[in-house]
């Protein structure tokens, strides 16, 4: 008992100077005293945090995907329309060649064409609006 003793007289002792201090007015008022948070609950708000910070990167990672999508759909697009014009102007160039310039559409032809840069960019332009 007397082990048992000894820690009592240690605690109430402890307890004792602990109580004065408690009671007394504060000196220094700005000095705010932020109690801490048990840690069960920092440990949940780190893993929220954690998890939030997981969904984020995935939220990132998941719109990069998404515009280098539309990226490579642009690319895609504009290697069709590329390949439409060449088409195109494969088709303006064989037309051209088989056009009769004193025919009445050779004539209508060459009167049309001459608000463009070219004959090939006017015939383009008159196969596709008639195409």
């Amino acid at each position: 008992m007397d082990s048992l003793d000894k820690l009592l007289d240690q605690i109430k002792a402890e307890y004792d100077q602990a109580k004065p201090a408690a009671s007394q007015p504060q000196k220094n008022a700005t000095k705010s005293v932020t109690p801490k948070p048990p840690k069960s609950l920092s440990l949940v708000d780190s893993l929220l945090a954690e998890v939030g910070a997981d969904f984020a990167a995935q939220d990132k990672a998941e719109e990069l995907k998404k515009q280098q999508e539309l990226e490579q759909e642009k690319i895609r697009q504009a290697q069709i329309k590329a390949q439409q014009i060449e088409a195109l102007k494969v088709t303006a160039e064989a037309w051209l060649k088989k056009l009769d310039p004193f025919s009445s559409e050779g004539l209508w032809f060459e009167k049309f064409a001459e608000s463009y840069p070219s004959k090939l960019e006017a015939a383009m332009e008159y196969l596709k609006a008639n195409g």
